[in-house]
C-alpha cells in the first residue's frame, strides 16, 4: 500500500513538512510506503477553465508544462492522500488551492479515480484560520468519495518559524495518531 502527502507549503522543510513525517512514520512502521510530492519543488499553475479535461476525458490537464499530471497520476495510482497546507490569509496557500482546483476539474470529468480512498488534511498554522483551510482540503476530499481520516482532534499543528510546530504536543500527538488511524483503515480496506 502506499500514501501520498501533498505538500502545499512554499517552504521545503518546514512545519507541514514537519506533520506530515510524523504521519509518515506511524504509517511506515505499519509495512505503508509514503511519498511527498512537493508543490515547491513540483510546481502548478492555475486552472484556466478551458474545459478540455471534461470533453476528453483522459485523467489528464490539457496544460502539459508543469507537473500537475504526474502528480495527479500518482495520486489516482496510490491508496491514500494526505494534502497538507499551511495556512496563509485563512485558507490554503496558492500552490495547494492551484492544486485542488485543477484535480478537482479532472477528477470530475473522470469520476471515481479517488473513491474508496483513504484521505487526510493535515494543516499548520501560526495562530488563525487554521479551520478555513482545513475546510478547503476536506471538502476536496470528501467530494471525490474518499474516507476521511481523523484523530483525537483536528489535524491541527502550531508553531510559527520552521520546526517550532514540534513543541506543539498535542499536534504532534494528534499526527502520530492520524498516521494510525490511517493505516487502520488503509489495512481494513484492503484486507
Amino acid at each position: 500500500m502506499k500514501v501520498i502527502g501533498i505538500n502545499g507549503s512554499p517552504r521545503l522543510q518546514g512545519n507541514t513538512q514537519l506533520l506530515l513525517q510524523t504521519v509518515y512514520k506511524e504509517l511506515n512502521s505499519r509495512g505503508i510506503e509514503t511519498e511527498t510530492i512537493s508543490l515547491a519543488q513540483h510546481p502548478v499553475k492555475g486552472c484556466i477553465a478551458c474545459r478540455a479535461c471534461i470533453a476528453r476525458q483522459d485523467r489528464r490537464c490539457i496544460m502539459e508544462d508543469d507537473a500537475f499530471n504526474d502528480c495527479l497520476g500518482k495520486i489516482i495510482a496510490a491508496d491514500g492522500l494526505i494534502l497538507a497546507s499551511p495556512v496563509y490569509s485563512a485558507g490554503v496557500t496558492s500552490q495547494m488551492k492551484a492544486f485542488i482546483d485543477r484535480a478537482s476539474i479532472v477528477l470530475a470529468a473522470n469520476r471515481g479515480l479517488l473513491r474508496h480512498k483513504a484521505g487526510a488534511a493535515i494543516v499548520a498554522a501560526r495562530r488563525g484560520g487554521a479551520i478555513s483551510a482545513f475546510d478547503t482540503l476536506n471538502h476536496f476530499l470528501h467530494s471525490k468519495e474518499m474516507f476521511l481520516v481523523g484523530s483525537t482532534y483536528w489535524n491541527m499543528g502550531y508553531g510559527n518559524a520552521a520546526g517550532e510546530v514540534a513543541e506543539d504536543q498535542e499536534g504532534m500527538a494528534n499526527m502520530a495518531n492520524l498516521g494510525e488511524n490511517m493505516a487502520w483503515l488503509l489495512q481494513k480496506i484492503h484486507a
